[in-house]
């Protein structure tokens, strides 16, 4: 099991480059199924969860050839509507599938997700979508199964709370649903947006994307296309925070600035210099106190609860009491306990994290136990003195490409150990 040991105390300085979203490239994997026809996507990010996505739809009966962040995929026939425990057991995305399998084959079989143990995310906002567009659900033996032999049917669906999966998953069953589905209280997220923009490509006939209310007309069929995935703001956000703790001087490329607002505003009102010179760059200078700044994360266009971690690496650093509030997942605080072995002042409060800064933190064992918790302790580590050894980094793989070696050419004492 590899982990990363970090030698902290450089600023960052130089340039960071954005790959694909991580977030976005997923549901458009999984949109391939929609179609016998060739989809070409470029900029995937070569991290674990998207290889466990590519073996999935090989699985299912997908021909696929990979170039670098090119894929190609043509799904003639749907061998097996099927995702096994054994392949998504560490995916939660995994449940993006049920909607492409059921709208084209009138089945799905998939085994109920797993991922990080930040808190429930549950899949019965995907389930209740797809009853309403007509489909019939069984769930036994850790899978869920939906059928719908005679096609599915428009229908209004009003979601209880907002969902991105569960959104992204309900839009790809209606675009080959039989008259029109409206989605009530959608996912706004830019991930959503992107998702929508290639089914376009393929054929659907969506409105709305973008906004809580979206309207689809289902078609008889789609057809290929080739789209490129947007750049993950979340990676990106990461890597300015980085900046940030470390009081470099650093630029990062290739970005899309509009999604990281909610993150520049907050940083700026805590005395970080960062600006965003040109739609695709984000700049931080070194120079400023840092004070403290209460966060609440929140839906898109709020604060990202992906950022959430990061951000109160940051805060240890602030002169002063910051409170951060999570009020997307109910645990996921668990990075708290492992920044405080370095010597953060955090004090827990149900959904509230109180932290007391500046703290001066100091090397030490730590655990990641998800994936943007395993980002905060690596912006933790990159600040404190001394050495850290961060462990189960497969956490951070899948989610962040190399980002070992991205850090390092800014200047981080940072390497991967087996």
């Amino acid at each position: 099991m590899d982990k990363f040991v970090i030698t902290g105390g450089a600023p960052l300085n130089g340039e960071i480059a954005t790959s694909g979203s991580k977030n976005s490239a997923l549901p458009a994997l999984a949109a391939a199924l929609l179609t016998e026809e060739t989809v070409v996507l470029h900029r995937i990010p070569r991290v674990r969860d998207i290889r466990t996505m590519e073996r999935l739809l090989v699985d299912i009966g997908t021909e696929m050839s990979v170039d670098e962040e090119t894929v190609t995929m043509q799904t003639a026939r749907i061998v097996s509507p099927e995702a096994p425990y054994e392949l998504v057991k560490t995916m939660r995305a995994s449940s993006l599938v049920l909607g492409p399998l059921v709208a084209r084959a009138g089945r799905a079989r998939v085994s109920m997700p797993g991922g990080c143990a930040i808190g429930a995310r549950p899949i019965d906002f995907h389930l209740s979508g797809l009853r309403h567009l007509g489909a019939e659900i069984f769930q036994e033996h850790g899978y869920i199964e939906a059928v719908a032999p005679n096609g599915l049917k428009g229908t209004e669906i009003v979601f209880d709370r907002i969902t991105v999966t569960g959104t992204e998953d309900i839009l790809m069953a209606a675009v080959l649903a039989q008259g029109e589905t409206v989605i009530i209280n959608a996912a706004r997220e830019p991930e959503v947006v992107d998702l929508a923009a290639l089914l376009t490509k393929m054929g659907a006939e969506i409105q709305g994307a973008g906004t809580s209310v979206i309207r689809v007309k289902g078609v008889a069929k789609l057809g290929g296309a080739t789209h490129e995935i947007i750049a993950d703001r979340i990676e990106a956000g990461t890597f300015v925070v980085a900046g940030a703790i470390t009081g470099g001087d650093l630029r990062i490329t290739g970005c899309v600035a509009e999604h990281l607002g909610a993150l520049v505003a907050k940083m700026q009102s805590a005395g970080v210099k960062v600006t965003t010179p040109d739609a695709t760059t984000v700049e931080v200078q070194s120079g400023g106190a840092l004070h403290p700044a209460d966060m609440m994360t929140e839906e898109y266009p709020g604060f990202a609860t992906d950022l959430q971690a990061q951000y109160m690496a940051l805060m240890t650093q602030a002169d002063g009491i910051s409170i951060i509030e999570e009020t997307i997942f109910e645990n996921r605080f668990m990075h708290a306990q492992e920044l405080m072995r370095m010597g953060a002042n955090i004090r827990l409060d149900g959904r509230k994290a109180i932290v007391a800064g500046r703290s001066q933190l100091t090397g030490a064992g730590v655990i990641a136990s998800d994936l943007r918790a395993s980002a905060s302790l690596v912006l933790a580590a990159l600040v404190a003195r001394g050495e850290t050894v961060i462990d189960r980094v497969y956490h951070i793989d899948r989610g962040y490409e190399n980002i070992e070696a991205k850090l390092s050419g800014a200047g981080a004492t940072i390497q991967r150990v087996e």
